[in-house]
């Protein structure tokens, strides 16, 4: 498994929530207490999406434009950015603004999953909201920035078409079938948005791309546990001991060794918080045969023991 199929399976929430939103301009939505990622793709017309903690400009959207969100409490997206919200989701649950006739506009479903007026002249959205688990999950939203915007391409409006299809189904197995093809667009939108010649593509992706570098990254991720020496990895990937060395720190921003040792701790610690198993059964899960050594390194990247750990984070 390549690497970022193995951060996005580990991280991966079992349940992500999908809805497909249809409403006639003039609309805006905000989104309080906002999950750790969130997919929105525009199908048809276009939106605006801005950010309330940072003083960036809002983003753009037009038809078969994904936008990726994280690390953000609280965003509204809309048909303009002067558009004045019309309701607050927070916690799980709609407040409309001014209620009456709004209201019934707002809270109107169309079919299962899907809300909105359906009036011609309609903007067409689908939001996808993950959240993502333990450190894993935070190792992988430290790759994006808060709002990456991928513009319209041919592969990501088949699958953003594939989904649409789905979403008003209801029928056995659709949850599974959603989810499948939310994680492709999510998948398929992070490489085109690495991929975008406009701006370089973040060190990370470079490094998962990269001649070598990334089949190391890959026997790390397949092999946590192994007893890995910089020499073994180099020769794996037929590079010379030095020569790998300097090039996985250059695009790596780490040493190989350093880098393994902070995966072995990522995993371990979401083992101590969503697992019963013993702090010397996690040791040896991550490549520490010996309990107190393993204790020894996990307290020096997180700051506290195991077991504090755990106590914690449950």
């Amino acid at each position: 498994m390549d690497v970022l199929s193995d951060v996005l399976h580990r991280a991966r929430a079992r349940h992500a929530l999908i809805r497909q939103l249809i409403h006639r301009p003039p609309w805006s939505l905000t989104f309080a207490d906002a999950p750790p990622l969130t997919v929105v793709a525009t199908l048809g017309g276009h939106a605006s999406v801005r950010l309330h903690d940072s003083d960036a400009p809002p983003a753009l959207l037009t038809s078969g434009d994904i936008a990726l969100i994280t690390k953000t409490g609280r965003y509204t997206i809309a048909d303009h950015p002067s558009t004045p919200p019309q309701a607050v989701v927070h916690e799980g649950k709609k407040h409309v603004l001014g209620g009456g006739a709004e209201e019934a506009r707002t809270h109107h479903s169309l079919a299962p999953r899907t809300y909105g007026d359906g009036l011609p002249g309609a903007t067409t959205m689908l939001r996808g909201a993950y959240e993502f688990r333990g450190d894993v999950g935070d190792r992988l939203l430290d790759m994006l920035p808060p709002l990456s915007v991928v513009p319209a391409g041919p592969r990501t409006r088949a699958a953003l078409d594939m989904l649409a299809a789905e979403v008003a189904r209801d029928e056995p197995g659709q949850d599974a079938v959603l989810h499948q093809l939310l994680d492709l667009v999510l998948v398929l939108a992070l490489r085109a948005w690495c991929a975008n010649t406009q701006t370089a593509p973040p060190s990370w992706y470079r490094a998962l791309t990269a001649p070598a570098i990334g089949d190391a990254l890959r026997h790390l991720h397949e092999e946590p546990a192994r007893r890995w020496t910089v020499a073994e990895l180099a020769a794996g990937v037929g590079m010379s001991r030095a020569a790998f060395a300097a090039r996985f720190t250059s695009l790596v921003g780490e040493p190989p060794l350093t880098y393994l040792t902070g995966w072995r701790m990522i995993l371990a610690a979401d083992s101590l918080r969503d697992t019963d198993a013993t702090v010397a059964a996690v040791a040896r899960e991550v490549g520490y045969e010996d309990a107190f050594a393993f204790s020894v390194a996990f307290k020096r990247a997180r700051g506290v023991s195991p077991s504090v750990w755990r106590r914690q984070t449950r």
